[in-house]
């Protein structure tokens, strides 16, 4: 039986994290001077193995959770993937899995083996168009072309429609918003902008660097007619917008300045196995000691319906000046639980 939360929230999505390791430096989520080469990453025995990822899945889907997302770090560090991607898609109630990558491991032979196993579609990364600003972004000096190459090889695979996130800073990529449109206009790729949020504590966030989604749906119709659309689906983190000629659909993800948590059906599980209810969490739930303590279904399954049962996180609709004092230097880092 579906648990709901506190607010009437059901559980539905579940964000697995696979590595906490990823080959970019993106500045907004990785930031080298903080993930440098004397960074200790977290070692294998401390990852969950595919054995209790899957159990932990089974169990999720025996209370209401149909979608999976599969992230990092960079997921596709994680070595064995398609076999793990066979597993969980083999999981009775599991009607969507994908994944989100930065691309660069994307090759035409990895998209196909994820297909084959089950992989119903991906999310891409890609910040900018613009190679020069891109590279900055990502700071390893990888190249725009080499991600729109990794699109292609999604494609060809099956793996759709895909998604290309890009999340808008000023001063450093909101100029990017009208080649991204341009960019996969009749593609049947689908752009999200996604405004600069508040994760973890090392990416310097301030609320000055945030683009607004207003200011992005007016950027758009400066040069092209546009209409929204309905939302894809119950608790959908972003609104949907296509150009009336049909060439193109893109969305806004507005956790800053339009919050969504009133609709938040999503549980984020850590490469550790710490159960968070929010993308914001300070402190995750420890599922890794239970399973190997042998501990047995019943009792985690019993404990994941509690967790959910007992949850209250809003923290996007709460948000002021006195909850970000509140949580400073305490929240769990993007790279740790993904997106």
């Amino acid at each position: 039986m579906q648990p709901t939360d506190q607010y009437n929230r059901g559980l539905s999505d579940l964000r697995i994290s696979l590595t906490d390791r990823c080959n970019f430096r993106c500045t907004y989520c990785m930031p080298r001077e903080l993930f440098g080469a004397e960074h200790l990453f977290l070692p294998k025995s401390e990852l969950l193995d595919f054995d209790e990822i899957e159990r932990l899945t089974r169990l999720f889907a025996g209370l209401g959770v149909h979608k999976l997302r599969l992230t990092g770090g960079e997921p596709l560090l994680r070595r064995g993937l398609p076999e793990l991607v066979d597993r969980l898609a083999r999981i009775d109630g599991i009607d969507d899995l994908c994944l989100t990558t930065n691309g660069s491991l994307l090759t035409h032979e990895r998209a196909e083996a994820l297909a084959a196993s089950g992989l119903s579609r991906v999310t891409l990364s890609l910040d900018a168009i613009d190679d020069a600003v891109f590279r900055s972004i990502n700071d390893v000096d990888y190249p725009v072309a080499d991600v729109l190459g990794a699109i292609d090889n999604a494609q060809s695979a099956g793996l759709g429609p895909i998604k290309v996130n890009c999340v808008l800073q000023r001063g450093v990529n909101e100029n990017q918003i009208l080649p991204m449109i341009e960019q996969f206009r009749g593609t049947g790729v689908v752009p999200r902008f996604i405004e600069y949020m508040d994760v973890g504590a090392s990416n310097g966030w301030r609320l000055d660097d945030v683009v607004p989604a207003r200011e992005i749906v007016d950027t758009v119709r400066t040069e092209h007619d546009i209409t929204a659309l309905a939302p894809a689906a119950p608790g959908a983190t972003a609104s949907r917008w296509h150009l009336t000629d049909d060439s193109l659909q893109f969305g806004v993800i507005a956790s800053i300045t339009q919050p969504f948590c009133g609709g938040c059906s999503r549980a984020r599980l850590s490469a550790i196995g710490e159960l968070y209810t929010c993308l914001f969490g300070v402190h995750g739930r420890d599922l890794r000691a239970l399973l190997r303590d042998g501990a047995d279904d019943a009792t985690i399954e019993s404990t994941l319906a509690s967790i959910w049962r007992t949850r209250t996180d809003r923290f996007s609709e709460r948000r002021t000046a006195a909850t970000q004092h509140e949580t400073a230097g305490r929240r769990v880092e993007m790279s740790y639980i993904g997106g």
